[in-house]
């Protein structure tokens, strides 16, 4: 599960003017756009449905927020072990496609974060940068899947889209990796429709490939190290906005050694009462089969905090999870405390080691920590 880290910071953080449209513009009013809860002209996700592919890869720009994320845990020639993000946002500022014949008019923002993370050195790496879906700059499509900001890119390498090319640098460090999916696309929830609050409406479509066999390079500083090991792309879209009383998620995707893997997310409300706390989960057979849960069925406890000297936000950094139906019983560790993404918004995203009743590796994300997403999202 993936929460898009948008809102009105993401409208003011581009900058201003060229975001949004001219008050001659006959689009919705500036004012509108910037509201949180976006223009109700967007669809929202109320019920399962059909994916095609590659098509429903590309962008939905009939709904205000969009993501491609991708992390993995991979291993270099000499042993060398690293963890690595890249993510792409889109934001609609109002449904559907431009009106404006202008090749600099958009109605789309595109941001994207790129982080590394050195396992062996104990050091994280990560920034962000921001494009408007306009002139060459930014935009995304579903057949060829590709979605581009500025150059940094994602390419698919077949015509379906299960083998993509990933390529992102920055001064100092950058990732050149090839991936290719293992196992059938994954819809979470019903059929893809992943319920994120009680409100009519408060969902997403969530896709996700749970694992993808990756080689490639990373550079860091003056340094390439040539590597392999799994990815975990997730593609998610959707209009609404958190509930009420959400504060942050925790997010969980482990690649487990048995050939398994798990993706499980609990949004977090404050201590007022009003909103229930959801939570959710899929586990995916060596086969592909893929198994949703409910709340109920899994437990998750942290076990041990750590605070950042930096931002002096305390985060969970351990956690016992417990799937009794499934005979599991896993300890999810960092393999570095600080991966704290200190950008435009504060949150808390990095690789991870499994052991327990089976061992394995994957990618945590911890919202809300820092301050509440609500009205963020």
């Amino acid at each position: 599960m993936r929460i898009a880290i948008v809102g009105l910071v993401i409208a003011l953080a581009f900058g201003g003017y060229f975001l949004l449209p001219t008050p001659s513009d006959p689009e919705i009013p500036t004012y509108q756009l910037l509201q949180s809860s976006g223009p109700p002209e967007f669809e929202t996700v109320q019920d399962p449905r059909e994916f095609s592919f590659p098509r429903d890869h590309g962008p939905h720009l009939d709904y205000r927020t969009e993501w491609w994320y991708y992390t993995g845990n991979l291993v270099a020639q000499g042993g060398e072990r690293f963890g690595y993000q890249l993510t792409i946002f889109r934001r609609g500022l109002t449904p559907g496609g431009t009106r404006r014949e202008s090749d600099f008019a958009t109605n789309q923002i595109y941001f994207g974060h790129l982080a590394l993370t050195n396992v062996d050195e104990g050091e994280h790496v990560a920034l962000e940068r921001f494009e408007r879906g306009s002139a060459g700059l930014a935009g995304a499509s579903g057949d060829p899947f590709a979605v581009f900001l500025g150059d940094w890119s994602i390419q698919s390498l077949d015509e379906t889209g299960t083998q993509v090319r990933l390529r992102a640098s920055d001064v100092g460090f950058g990732l050149d990796l090839t991936l290719a999916a293992t196992k059938p696309i994954v819809a979470h929830g019903e059929q893809g429709y992943s319920i994120k609050g009680g409100a009519e409406g408060n969902a997403s479509y969530y896709l996700s490939f749970t694992n993808m066999q990756t080689q490639g390079s990373l550079q860091i500083g003056d340094r390439i190290f040539e590597v392999s090991g799994k990815s975990w792309f997730d593609h998610e879209w959707g209009t609404s906005a958190l509930g009420a009383q959400a504060t942050g998620w925790d997010w969980f995707g482990l690649q487990l050694d048995d050939g398994r893997e798990l993706m499980l997310f609990h949004i977090r409300k404050g201590d007022d009462d009003g909103d229930e706390q959801i939570s959710g989960g899929t586990l995916v057979a060596p086969n592909g089969d893929a198994r949703w849960m409910t709340a109920d069925e899994f437990e998750i406890s942290p076990i041990t905090t750590w605070t950042s000297e930096l931002t002096g936000t305390t985060y969970p950094s351990g956690w016992e999870i417990t799937i009794p139906a499934e005979g599991l019983e896993l300890i999810v560790e960092p393999h570095v405390k600080d991966q704290e993404m200190r950008l435009n918004l504060e949150y808390w995203e990095g690789a991870v080691r499994v052991s327990g009743s089976v061992e394995g590796q994957g990618y945590v994300e911890l919202t809300g920590y820092s301050g509440s997403m609500r009205g963020l999202y």
